[in-house]
């Protein structure tokens, strides 16, 4: 386990990784992974890539060699585009927080029910798993932006006011951060040009 860094979220130089993914529904077998590193000042100074699973269970995995292909000791949090994406696939976000020492925060957007039944359904072979992960990440705690609008946060290695700081820095406008938007537009990008099938 890696030393976990205490967050700074007022700090000027602050540096947040937003990660953030697309993919083709019902055609990609691979979603594709964007990582934007970003300055508090809103400089963009690095960027990576990665691939995971359209249905699997490799999403944590993706995210940590996302971050580890980086190679940099400068990021201070990872921002990330909730915990489930690629149709079901898991962030499992404390392994994120031990493994890269470095405080969580999953944002989503909108409010949803459980999503067992969904687990269920669509896996009925590793359902057990899928649900496991999703609620060793605790549960979403709503938080109002500077901009008026709502989002719904997970968050690790920090309590919520440091999380509002951190996302309020980073958000110009609406209720997406900039590291996130960036990263889903580089994502949504490769998809477009075919590398994600």
């Amino acid at each position: 386990m890696v030393e976990v860094r205490r967050l700074h979220a007022d700090k000027p130089a602050i540096r947040a990784l937003g990660i953030s993914e697309s993919f083709v529904k019902r055609k990609s077998k691979k979603s594709i992974l964007a990582g934007v590193v970003m300055r508090g000042d809103g400089i963009v100074d690095g960027f990576s890539f990665a691939r995971i699973t359209v249905g699997g269970m490799d999403a944590t995995e993706g995210v940590l060699k996302l971050y580890r292909g980086l190679r940099r000791d400068d990021i201070n949090i990872v921002l990330l585009n909730g915990c489930i994406i690629a149709w079901y696939n898991v962030i499992d976000l404390n392994r994120v927080h031990e493994e890269t020492g470095l405080p969580i925060i999953a944002v989503t957007y909108e409010e949803s029910t459980g999503l067992e039944e969904h687990f269920k359904r669509n896996f009925p072979k590793d359902w057990r798993e899928r649900v496991e992960v999703y609620e060793r990440n605790k549960e979403r705690e709503e938080v109002k932006l500077k901009t008026g609008h709502r989002v719904f946060v997970r968050f690790l290695g920090m309590d919520k006011a440091e999380a509002k700081r951190v996302l309020d820095k980073f958000t110009i406008q609406g209720s997406v951060s900039e590291p996130l938007r960036i990263a889903r537009l580089l994502a949504r990008s490769l998809v477009k040009e075919g590398r994600a099938l």
